[in-house]
């Protein structure tokens, strides 16, 4: 089978990031097959008894993930889906029946509104509505003074589109409060809330205590396979698991995802009030590395992070600036950025995430990164 062009520039990136010595983060996708399927194996014990049974149709293992997370968000119950997508379209259909409505009020930038193609609307035949539509969570004001009535209230911790962005502690609390004088339930797209705890500076329960319901991914800050959890109470929980299983996500064996889940648990989540530090390090050094360059001009966003992730926007097309950030991981070993993606015309944004290879980098190191970086632009 020929290969495309698309394919050969994901398969050299891959490659590239994969022999680099100093990257950011090293995400479990730029493994190899064997390498993830040997780490999981040598690892797992360590989470889980491994001469016990494997799961059928969400039991053992997949069950104990279950409990864990229930506790770990001081809800009474959860549910494991294969996808967030599936998880939170789920519940919000559970909500909308208990509510009345079909109206759900969340921002356009929100992950159901960019990236799930319609879903809710043609899938569950849910409404949205939007309360703001600047690059920051609506404000209580605005969720009070929306002219049209709705059920649920979806709040996306932190907002990935708009630069992995959070309220503080109080104005979330506001919020929240609005909801309620509107009689709407509110849910958390908490599929990064993970990270949220050192700006918010409350624990997990504390912050889920504020929804009704909570859905947490596995892989995007913890580093699983896949997978995904609807947390709430013991009620709509079991009403999601009847819904899970209408859409299709009622697989039959998922142990190598609860296992991985498990295990970032138990070794990603303590490391992440760590990542969130030293994230404004590095970004703190970008900041200062592109104002020493020849670059026009540049933006860290949000300065400083409010999680171990944030954009930086370049006055550069996309092209240009993938081309120069897989150059320097394959002459240089390091990789500072991965993929960008086009903003308005000669703009572009990356995402940035500072994850454990990251703690050994130095704000030395980034700017001197971020020089090698410069010099392959032209």
């Amino acid at each position: 089978m020929a290969v495309s062009d698309e394919q050969k520039q994901r398969n050299r990136r891959l490659a590239a990031w994969q022999r680099s010595t100093r990257t950011l983060a090293r995400p479990s996708a730029d493994r190899t097959l064997g390498e993830r399927l040997a780490a999981l194996a040598a690892d797992a014990g360590a989470v889980h008894d491994l001469s016990g049974w494997t799961d059928v149709y969400g039991d053992g293992v997949v069950a104990e993930l279950e409990r864990r997370t229930a506790r770990l968000l001081g809800m009474e119950a959860a549910a494991f889906f294969p996808t967030g997508t599936m998880a939170q379209q789920v519940a919000l259909r559970c909500w909308a029946g208990r509510t009345g409505s079909p109206v759900v009020a969340l921002h356009p930038l929100s992950h159901p509104e960019v990236h799930e193609r319609g879903a809710l609307a043609s899938v569950s035949g849910l409404r949205t509505v939007h309360p703001a539509s600047g690059p920051r969570l609506p404000t209580a004001d605005e969720v009070r003074d929306l002219p049209e009535p709705f059920g649920t209230l979806m709040l996306e911790l932190p907002l990935r589109d708009a630069g992995f962005v959070l309220p503080s502690w109080e104005e979330l609390e506001a919020v929240v409060a609005a909801a309620r004088e509107r009689d709407a339930v509110v849910h958390l797209d908490g599929a990064r809330l993970w990270e949220c705890v050192p700006h918010l500076g409350r624990g997990l329960p504390e912050i889920a205590a504020l929804a009704d319901s909570v859905y947490v991914s596995f892989y995007k800050s913890l580093d699983g396979l896949s997978g995904a959890a609807l947390a709430g109470p013991e009620t709509l929980v079991d009403e999601a698991r009847v819904w899970r299983h209408r859409y299709g996500g009622q697989v039959f064996q998922q142990y190598p995802a609860a296992l991985s889940a498990l295990l970032g648990l138990e070794r990603e989540l303590p490391r992440l009030p760590s990542y969130v530090a030293h994230a404004k390090v590095v970004a703190g050094a970008l900041a200062e590395g592109f104002a020493e360059s020849s670059v026009p001009w540049s933006r860290v966003h949000p300065e400083p992070p409010h999680t171990h992730q944030f954009q930086v926007w370049l006055p550069y097309g996309a092209e240009v600036l993938d081309e120069a950030s897989v150059r320097q991981a394959e002459e240089t070993g390091v990789a500072l950025f991965r993929r960008w993606f086009a903003g308005p015309p000669g703009i572009s944004c990356t995402e940035v995430t500072v994850a454990g290879p990251g703690l050994e980098w130095t704000a030395l190191d980034v700017r001197a990164a971020v020089a090698a970086f410069v010099g392959l632009l032209g």
